[in-house]
């Protein structure tokens, strides 16, 4: 069992930056490819990054490329999200997730672990 805790939302104006952090417990963070997602009111959950587990490959979504930068600290059992650049449309609720199965999906349903979710509010 992990337990993830996301941190670092807020309201930032529309170009402005924020790092997403997510803490895992357990010993076995480093055995897990991490995600991000997101989710706006009255929107689906999307996919947003993900890394392997041990840091070397990661995916992005289209509307995070070049904006968004996926990284970890497996020391730290920490998964982080660094974003620039940010736009209105980035608002929402945004999570993190852990996958047993090591496949860097963008599929939410398969991801085994989720965090609370931290709010991001971009201001045009």
């Amino acid at each position: 069992q992990v337990q993830l805790v996301e941190s670092g939302g807020g309201l930032v104006q529309a170009g402005g930056s924020l790092r997403l952090s997510c803490g895992a417990s357990g010993r076995t963070f480093s055995t897990y490819v991490m995600g991000w997602f997101r989710q706006a009111p009255g929107k689906e959950r999307e996919f947003v990054a993900a890394i392997s587990s041990s840091g070397g490959t990661t995916n992005y979504a289209d509307s995070a490329k070049g904006r968004f930068t996926i990284s970890r600290d497996n020391a730290e059992n920490t998964v982080y999200l660094q974003m620039n650049s940010l736009k209105p449309e980035d608002t929402a609720v945004y999570y993190c997730a852990a996958d047993r199965a090591l496949r860097l999906t963008r599929l939410a349903t398969l991801y085994d672990y989720w965090g609370q979710g931290t709010q991001v509010t971009v201001s045009s």
